[in-house]
């Protein structure tokens, strides 16, 4: 099982940072809620803030926790453990995604999104 850390990111605005996977990438073309791969010995937290920094270009402030989901792709399962985020410093540039959006809660369901994030994605939008 591979464990995966996911920022939920809100601004001051009250808007979630989503972000689509380039084509060329495992579940591309999809939406998700920006994060990577557990590095051996690193905590969920520790991995946001390293992800969105190398990933995105930001630094974040990493939260509470807000849920776990497994997710079986077949080949691979994923263990998705997310956290709530708020944006600190830096402007967004992207290395994995060919695109963001800030974006309400109650729109989230316009996206595709990546199946581990779905339980995610209607966990927010029913608050």
């Amino acid at each position: 099982m591979i464990r995966v850390a996911a920022a939920i990111i809100e601004n001051e605005q009250g808007l979630l940072l989503i972000a689509r996977r380039k084509p060329d990438k495992s579940q591309g073309g999809l939406w998700e809620f920006p994060g990577g791969k557990l590095e051996a010995a690193e905590s969920p937290e520790i991995c946001l803030r390293r992800e969105l920094m190398e990933e995105m270009g930001i630094e974040i402030a990493v939260g509470a926790f807000f849920g776990q989901n497994d997710h079986d792709y077949g080949a691979v399962h994923i263990r998705l453990i997310a956290y709530q985020a708020r944006h600190i410093a830096g402007e967004i540039r992207l290395v994995d995604h060919d695109r963001y959006e800030w974006v309400e809660a109650k729109r989230l369901s316009n996206y595709p999104f990546a199946p581990a994030d779905i339980a995610f994605v209607h966990r927010l939008m029913e608050s």
